[in-house]
């Protein structure tokens, strides 16, 4: 009997040992070649809080990697992922970002990356409501938090130490860092001059470094598996159009799609909202994006991003200007953000398009917060001019002097 009960325990102790000890190059051997492209559109969590895809995605020059949040999700015909592909761009854009993927998961992200992004293009798409006056919180970090990601953090060498140890500060304050005992004993100790806390450290860091390789080969193994493609809605309808006319077209597909209600959102959304649109009236009249925490942790992001070598493009995505009346949210507190990131960003040497002033602009956004239609087609010629190096004074993406 004792045998019967312990001959599974211990072949499932032989299979751990065995799937924990195989070399990570074999298991990079078996990762099947097209898994990259596959997760190009894929918006995998998986992927964001992992390490090789992203790796792999980073040596190879056909991509150009588009980070941001909830926004990258709205794919349809305009989207760079279906406008690029059919268009045949010389690159494809690798989607990284779901919703709540704010600045302070972007650092840990790139910070992974930090070798990799010399000279590299990327495209960084900003959202006003990620610059809430407390700043992000639990709820949108936890689920994009990736422990790899964390405990790569404590060993990388590779960060500016200034800006390493506001980060640490900052991660510091949310529960998968604070709670995790070993963790958070190494950041510590990066940020103070105790003995005893650096002690700890030196005594954990062992642990540490067997738990991050842990980590690198579960990441492994998920990029192995992979995990079953989203079905993606991708249309040929872009094809060989002049900007004009895919304005037109984005006009045209936004009327037809939003027309049961007054703030051009789509009917699907706005079906998800009605009930609650009469209560919302006005009841945002003290709010601002202009001041909060968030603009710190973007600032980090923008130091590392320097440090590294990047080349970003970032992208400034309007607010739903008649949504955001009706809610009350003062003007003033919108624009203070859109002057606030533009300086912000050009302080650094980094291009930006502009688009504050499509804030009533129809179509521009699919809903109240994200940008649809029209403005992927803007956002398209914006991506393609920064890829081929113009600098057209005319259009929106203003370059730093």
């Amino acid at each position: 009997m004792k045998k019967a009960i312990f001959s599974p325990m211990i072949a499932a102790f032989l299979v751990l040992i065995i799937l924990v000890t195989i070399p990570n190059q074999w298991i990079e051997s078996m990762i099947p070649k097209d898994r990259v492209a596959q997760a190009a559109t894929e918006l995998d969590p998986i992927m964001f809080q992992g390490k090789y895809i992203q790796q792999a995605m980073l040596d190879d020059n056909s991509y150009l990697p588009m980070y941001g949040s909830s926004e990258l999700a709205r794919l349809d015909k305009f989207h760079p992922s279906n406008y690029f592909q059919e268009t045949k761009a010389p690159f494809t854009p690798f989607l990284v970002g779901r919703g709540g993927t704010e600045s302070l998961i972007h650092l840990l992200n790139f910070s992974e990356h930090i070798d990799q992004l010399k000279g590299k293009k990327i495209v960084f798409v900003l959202s006003p409501q990620w610059f809430q006056r407390k700043g992000t919180d639990e709820s949108h970090f936890v689920p994009n938090y990736s422990s790899l990601q964390g405990y790569d953090f404590a060993f990388n060498q590779n960060i500016n130490p200034k800006v390493k140890r506001k980060a640490i500060k900052r991660l510091l304050r949310f529960t998968p860092v604070n709670s995790d005992p070993i963790l958070s004993t190494l950041y510590k100790a990066e940020i103070t001059n105790d003995p005893w806390t650096k002690g700890k450290a030196m005594a954990v860091r062992p642990i540490a470094l067997a738990y991050k390789n842990l980590l690198e080969k579960k990441d492994l193994y998920y990029s192995l598996v992979g995990s079953t493609p989203a079905s993606r809605e991708m249309s040929r309808g872009v094809k060989d159009k002049s900007w004009n006319q895919l304005e037109s077209l984005a006009n045209e597909e936004g009327s037809g799609l939003s027309t049961n209600n007054k703030f051009y959102i789509s009917n699907y959304q706005y079906n998800k909202i009605k009930k609650l649109v009469p209560s919302l009236k006005g009841g945002k009249k003290h709010m601002t994006y202009g001041t909060g925490p968030e603009y710190r942790d973007f600032q980090l992001v923008l130091d590392l991003l320097k440090e590294s070598g990047a080349k970003p493009l970032f992208i400034s995505v309007p607010c739903n200007g008649y949504w955001y009346d009706y809610t009350g949210f003062p003007k003033e507190g919108r624009i203070a953000y859109y002057n606030r990131i533009r300086n912000q960003v050009l302080k650094m040497g980094f291009p930006i398009a502009d688009f504050s002033k499509h804030e009533y602009d129809p179509y521009f956004l699919k809903d109240t917060i994200h940008i649809g239609w029209k403005g992927w087609v803007y956002t398209d010629r914006a991506i393609q001019d920064f890829y081929k190096g113009v600098k057209n004074p005319n259009d929106e993406v203003i370059w730093p002097h």
